[in-house]
């Protein structure tokens, strides 16, 4: 069962005991970054599907990269009966992570062999909510500091992965099912697809590009400019290595800070004057939200006319990330009418529908002003969903797949085409 209110990946912020870290990569803490967090505090296990999920399930690697390196993998995460971050080997079993240091000093090698390209090979996935990284060619190096397991930032030139190869998928697997999607809220990089078995032997896949979709996503943020080509990272033999989410780019300075401002000062000028209405939660059609601006922030009204909440106007790097500005707690009231704004604001649909959220995808990315990340990634993709910022899965618009009681789980490495 799919939780009523599931909130979407965030970015996950390092705590002060780590604070050292914070330039390494992200620290993972208690509930460590699968999909959905929120299902581990909050949502009760079906009963029924309790008796049907078990302990592991078989995840059947397939390599169709047509690369010759080795490839190496790790499932890293939060085992949920325990709490405990670690670590699985091939067999499912956990293995938890000794404790960290400061600065922070070397993780265990948590690594696996892959397939080979052209071969498949099925390792047990275990309840966990975590992430399964694939690399080619180098191992990647994970730390641990004070307040956990430092996971790698390429943002960060100085990061020891950065001139690696590699990517992951993020999961849940608990009681009440699987919840297993592809990411690009990070970065776009080595491509893959994932996949699951139902219960009643059907299968869903999703996060498979098109027909030379790889290639058409980097040299469509080359030809965009603006600072848009920057995203993309090279080796020095110039082979594309990823390319950078926008959130992390105006981070490091690669793209102008204010890339969204002129479509962000339209949109707060148009709603000085007309109402915004937001209806956050698809299941409650009269749970609606009326927002205006006022001077320089958004005011967001419930039914009765009470400001509930309001938001200061937005920079970009709050709407790239959902942050910031754009912060949303878990909570009904904010969290909810913030994910809605944060996701209109990526697709540029608050000058053309003042309902939201927009159910009709024809419309997203049109602005010239926009999220052109976003934008070609999803364009890009066969089934056109993706997670290419923290709340793409607003108007079911992810790469997720989930059922209740799963048979199996596929990960499918892809050609670089």
């Amino acid at each position: 069962m799919l939780p009523p209110r599931r909130l979407t990946k965030r970015r996950l912020i390092a705590s002060a005991t780590a604070a050292a870290a914070i330039a390494t990569g992200i620290i993972v803490t208690g509930q460590a970054n699968g999909l959905p967090t929120n299902m581990l505090s909050s949502d009760k296990a079906d009963s029924a599907n309790a008796e049907a999920v078990a302990d592991t399930i078989p995840l059947t690697l397939k390599n169709n990269s047509g690369r010759d390196e080795p490839v190496h993998v790790y499932v890293i995460g939060t085992e949920l009966a325990s709490g405990t971050q670690g670590y699985a080997d091939e067999s499912g079993a956990f293995h938890a992570w000794p404790g960290g240091g400061a600065p922070p000093i070397p993780a265990p090698d948590a690594s696996f062999e892959g397939p080979k390209n052209g071969e498949t090979k099925t390792i047990q996935l275990p309840k966990f909510s975590g992430r399964v990284y694939f690399s080619y060619g180098d191992k990647l190096e994970f730390q641990l500091a004070e307040g956990g397991l430092v996971q790698p930032a390429v943002q960060n030139e100085s990061d020891p992965n950065h001139d690696k190869l590699f990517n992951w998928t993020e999961y849940t697997l608990n009681d009440s099912g699987l919840w297993l999607n592809s990411t690009q809220v990070d970065m776009f990089s080595a491509p893959y697809s994932v996949g699951l078995t139902s219960g009643d032997g059907s299968t869903k896949e999703t996060g498979k590009l098109k027909p030379g979709g790889y290639k058409a996503v980097i040299d469509g943020l080359k030809e965009q400019g603006g600072g848009w080509e920057n995203l993309v990272q090279t080796r020095e033999d110039g082979t594309p290595l990823r390319v950078l989410a926008p959130g992390h780019a105006t981070g490091n300075g690669s793209l102008p800070g204010d890339v969204l401002d002129d479509y962000i000062n339209r949109v707060w000028e148009k709603y000085q004057n007309e109402e915004l209405t937001v209806t956050p939660f698809k299941e409650e059609p009269d749970t609606k939200f009326t927002g205006k601006v006022n001077g320089d922030k958004m005011d967001f009204t419930d039914g009765s006319g009470q400001v509930v909440t309001s938001f200061e106007k937005p920079d970009s790097d709050s709407v790239f990330g959902c942050y910031k500005k754009l912060d949303a707690p878990n909570d009904k009231v904010r969290g909810p009418i913030s994910r809605t704004l944060c996701a209109a604001l990526n697709r540029g649909t608050l000058l053309t529908n003042n309902q939201q959220p927009d159910a009709d995808n024809s419309g997203f990315y049109q602005d010239k002003v926009t999220n052109h990340y976003a934008r070609l990634v999803h364009g890009q993709m066969e089934d056109g969903k993706a997670y290419a910022f923290a709340f793409d899965d607003v108007g079911a618009q992810e790469s997720l797949v989930h059922d209740g009681a799963p048979k199996d789980a596929t990960i499918s490495l892809e050609p670089f085409e």
